[in-house]
């Protein structure tokens, strides 16, 4: 059995389903399993639900209106007939979302995200599934969150990888089209749990994992991995092929197209990944599997936005050593910060974080008090895997290098 992962690109309107489609009848859909995101920017729209929920009551009926206003114009126009009954399950799901926002009682941010955000997925999932029988594809749809269990860490679960193993085993008849939902678990009181963002790249690694699947195919509205992001960079080039370490490497530090958890299961089984072109779905793109390096051999750029950088230093001189560094490390893992570089001297620490979580402010507090602090929001972590010195004079001009930090084959700029 294949996997193969749509994202939310690629189903953002009626003309995505339909390719969606097209792909199939080009490439084959038998003995295939089929995770999808959310259509379009639906998650992004989800959170503003959420974010009203908390902040601003009187606009939540608005947010979910324009949530539910985007879908059923994707549904009029795929299908004709108003009386289909996939209007209703749709409308029975966004019922179920404002049911949870009426009677939650819960103050936890992270638990009602998971429990709404996810209906994006779940949307998206059941429209697909119901085209694909208008159009002849017979397919079985499939609730992901009854197959992949997890803890309550919201947000960002962690996988029970024996429970998912056994259900998985059990549940999915391999001799059909099944269709089901990326980013979603649940947890042991099935309560849904999310894997974080752009986890739906790593729910069709979980699954191929748990069924020995053939390969893996994500399907994107790019050619394949590209030695660079085409939005912040010139001349970006197709990388015809990647190992599974060069591929961790570059997901490690950031690299959009392929979600840093995703290579870790396929690695172990050596299942291979293939990221092909939605719209031109008989190219080649590009393979990550057993091998060395990547092909053809040039510079990797990536990088990060929005990026924190802290300077910490001793308040008395002393050396940050150990003791000083473990509580550092502490600190950041509890409020739930990224760590993305770091760089220390005897009495300074430095480090660029990712606030994702919305700590930072907290964090400083907690810091302050220990510490001489000097931080800078807003600024870009560069990357260059495979670097030259042209690679590198390319990023430096007429920019402001705060930080500057070279391994063997990386080098990381911080960027003001």
């Amino acid at each position: 059995m294949r996997i193969f992962k749509f994202g939310g690109a690629s189903v953002k309107d009626a003309d995505g389903v339909k390719n969606v489609v097209n792909v199939l009848k080009e490439v084959g859909h038998e003995n295939t399993l089929l995770v999808v995101s959310a259509m379009g920017k639906t998650t992004n729209a989800m959170e503003d639900v959420v974010n009203a929920y908390f902040k601003d009551k009187a606009s939540l009926s608005a947010a979910v209106h324009e949530v539910v206003k985007y879908h059923n114009d994707i549904l009029m126009d795929l299908f004709e007939n108003e009386k289909h009954p996939i209007y209703g399950r749709v409308k029975a799901l966004f019922e179920e979302v404002q049911g949870f926002l009426a009677w939650n009682k819960s103050p936890k941010y992270s638990f009602v995200y998971d429990q709404v955000v996810g209906y994006g997925e779940l949307v998206s999932s059941v429209i697909l599934s119901a085209y694909f029988n208008e159009v002849g594809i017979t397919n079985n749809w499939l609730d992901v969150r009854e197959f992949i269990k997890t803890d309550d860490n919201y947000r960002d679960a962690n996988i029970n990888w024996e429970d998912t193993q056994k259900r998985v085993t059990e549940g999915i008849d391999r001799s059909k089209l099944n269709i089901t939902q990326g980013f979603l678990g649940s947890d042991e009181n099935n309560f849904t749990t999310t894997l974080g963002r752009e986890g739906s790249d790593y729910t069709a690694a979980i699954l191929a994992y748990c069924i020995n699947a053939t390969d893996v195919t994500i399907w994107k509205d790019v050619p394949g991995v590209l030695n660079a992001d085409p939005r912040y960079f010139e001349n970006a080039r197709l990388l015809n092929n990647i190992s599974y370490r060069e591929a961790i490497e570059l997901a490690f530090y950031g690299a959009s197209v392929i979600h840093p958890k995703t290579l870790q299961p396929l690695q172990r089984k050596e299942i291979p990944l293939h990221v092909k072109s939605f719209i031109k779905p008989k190219d080649k793109g590009t393979t990550v599997g057993k091998g060395v390096g990547i092909e053809p051999e040039v510079p990797c750029f990536i990088v990060k936005k929005n990026q924190v950088l802290m300077k910490l230093s001793s308040l008395d001189f002393s050396f940050i050593v150990e003791d000083s560094i473990s509580e550092l490390f502490k600190l950041l893992h509890d409020h739930r910060m990224k760590v993305d570089l770091i760089q220390n001297s005897a009495i300074s620490f430095s480090v660029c974080v990712d606030n994702k979580f919305g700590k930072l402010q907290d964090l400083l507090d907690l810091l302050k008090s220990r510490f001489k602090v000097v931080y800078h929001e807003d600024v870009s972590l560069y990357t260059i895997r495979h670097f030259d010195a042209e690679s590198i004079a390319s990023l430096q001009n007429g920019k402001e290098i705060l930080l500057e930090q070279r391994g063997k084959e990386t080098v990381q700029l911080v960027v003001k």
